[in-house]
């Protein structure tokens, strides 16, 4: 290590100019950086003069909510929460169009202190030192706030921070209130990613103390939905949930009268047809929601039109030979079913494979064997739909399926991949539904 003799003689002739100083040389490998720091006794502020060399945001991010050399305040939130913070205007304006137009445009502001009542004082903070040093500080109880007040300043690399954060928290349980946000902060990314995650865990969705709290508007869009994994009876009851807090928050008694207009017009998104006979008579028929004529118009829709066929897609790792199907059986004990079962490729819509039977169940064992006239070759990394068309009492249904399950053969491990069949299922899905056995040898 070594220092420069002309470089110590040049500061010994410099020191002699400062009184009450004291002198402190570091000394580098030669062709690096010399640094002095001059402190001044009487002026501690000296020690600003020669600051060693750092970026543009760390020089910055000293000015962050720091009175030096401020040139404007903002008083941010509402009493008694109200915060005065410090800001520079050259900061600001290099950050935030909103800003340049406020210091800079044709109606620029010449105030000492600006209000900001509609933003919190921890989001603007956080806003700032962004615009400051580019670090980003949010957390779960701030990350909304912020994501207003990024906006509310045009600030568009904070915005994305702020839904990048949103997206990996992303749960069921907090689906619909990260939906509702989305949905009014304009940010149709992240609102798809929530319907998506609702279609999925659409119970652990609607089961959330969130749901009760979302808008009208935000329940219609999920209502409106073809791809909501609940049997509709389950979803019903949710909806009854959700129009008594409405009354509620509305200081209205929770009467049948006063749950309809809550929820008038999505009422109509309830997809009562695809409930059972019996579901619906222990259910939406007695509740009073309903007017006489609803409630007799699908009745007569029970006992006339037939239901729609139970469908789940899958998929396996290699060759097998369907046989036949197992179904629930009737809630009520032993009885007779008009079961048509079938295999089909989605892609193409061919048939591989059908059998219309009538089956009598014995109420002997919680499911029923409807078999194929032959075996149906299934062939492996291929999507096929299981579809099966029951018609008769109304029968048990399982819940909490599984989307691959893996079996142990004779002939080795086979994996069984299943997925959502996209349209009216009659309740039946991945999760729940009344096919829980696919029938098949090797």
């Amino acid at each position: 290590m070594a220092c420069c003799s002309n470089n110590s003689n040049y500061l010994e002739k410099e020191k002699k100019g400062v009184s009450n100083a004291s002198l402190s040389i570091a000394c580098w490998p030669m062709g690096e950086i010399l640094t002095v720091v001059f402190s001044d006794v009487r002026q501690p502020r000296e020690r600003l003069r020669c600051r060693q060399r750092r970026s543009a945001s760390i020089r910055f991010a000293y000015l962050f909510n720091n009175e030096i050399l401020s040139d404007v305040h903002f008083l941010v939130g509402r009493e008694p929460a109200r915060q005065r913070i410090p800001a520079h205007k050259l900061v600001l304006t290099a950050g935030s169009a909103v800003f340049d137009a406020m210091f800079n445009g044709t109606l620029a502001t010449t105030a000492p202190e600006i209000e900001v009542p509609d933003v919190e004082p921890a989001a603007f903070l956080a806003l700032l030192r962004f615009l400051y040093s580019d670090e980003v500080q949010i957390g779960p109880e701030t990350v909304m706030t912020t994501l207003y007040t990024a906006k509310k300043y045009a600030v568009p690399a904070l915005e994305r921070h702020c839904v990048d954060f949103l997206k990996s928290n992303l749960r069921a349980d907090n689906a619909f209130m990260l939906l509702t946000q989305a949905r009014l902060f304009d940010e149709p990314q992240l609102a798809s990613l929530c319907l998506d995650k609702i279609d999925k865990d659409t119970s652990e969705a609607i089961s959330a103390d969130g749901f009760t709290d979302v808008d009208l508007e935000t329940l219609s869009v999920v209502l409106a939905r073809d791809t909501l994994h609940i049997r509709e009876s389950k979803l019903y009851y949710a909806i009854i949930r959700w129009c008594e807090a409405k009354c509620h928050r509305k200081q209205l008694a929770p009467t049948p009268e006063n749950m309809r207009q809550v929820l008038d017009p999505a009422l109509y998104l309830i997809r009562f047809p695809l409930m059972g006979l019996e579901e619906f008579a222990q259910g939406p028929a007695q509740s009073g929601i309903l007017t006489d004529r609803e409630v007799v118009s699908l009745f007569l829709y029970f006992t006339v039109n037939p239901k729609p066929s139970l469908r789940f897609k899958f998929m396996v790792d290699r060759r097998i030979y369907v046989v036949g199907f197992g179904l629930y059986g009737s809630i009520h004990g032993a009885c007779e079913y008009d079961v048509t079962v079938e295999i089909v490729i989605p892609v193409s819509g061919k048939v591989c494979g059908s059998n219309s039977t009538r089956v009598t169940y014995d109420g002997s064992a919680p499911t029923y064997k409807v078999m194929f006239k032959e075996p149906i070759e299934i062939r492996p990394h291929t999507h096929y739909m299981a579809s099966a068309l029951i018609k008769g009492p109304d029968s048990h249904y399982g819940t909490r399926g599984q989307r691959k399950v893996s079996i142990d053969s004779s002939n080795g491990k086979i994996v069984f991949q299943f997925t959502y069949a996209a349209g009216n299922n009659n309740g039946t899905s991945v999760e729940d539904g009344q096919i829980p056995e696919i029938l098949f040898y090797t």
